[in-house]
């Protein structure tokens, strides 16, 4: 087995271990976060009905051809256009799953976009 399936292997662990603990409701849904290499994707999801609410990444063509210096920045700007989405869908109150990564570096960068934004989480 190559190093990269052990990482895969025990992130997909720590998912099974948040997600018993974290649940989203119609009143506080659930903000999930993935991050690949080069892009930040986050979403806002109702577990009761298992919709999806509300979702954004750096793929986005509202983040714009700004100059974004850094991964970080990039994260925090999605976290402050998603909670402007949600805002305007009405949510307001967020709990944060933050996907098996530590909450370090862009996962970080991006809980504080999103708390400027106006989500309390």
């Amino acid at each position: 087995m190559a190093k990269t399936d052990f990482k895969v292997v025990a992130r997909k662990k720590r998912i099974k271990r948040i997600r018993k603990k974290i649940t989203g409701t119609s009143d506080k849904p659930r903000m999930r976060v993935y991050k690949s290499a080069k892009h930040f994707y986050a979403q806002v999801i109702d577990d009761s009905k298992g919709h999806t609410l509300v979702s954004m990444s750096s793929l986005d063509k509202s983040i714009g051809s700004e100059d974004i210096k850094g991964k970080c920045s990039l994260a925090n700007k999605v976290g402050m256009l998603l909670a402007e989405k949600a805002k305007s869908a009405g949510i307001e109150n967020v709990v944060l799953d933050r996907g098996g990564y530590i909450y370090h570096g862009r996962v970080k960068a991006f809980s504080e976009g999103a708390r400027k934004g106006g989500l309390v989480f």
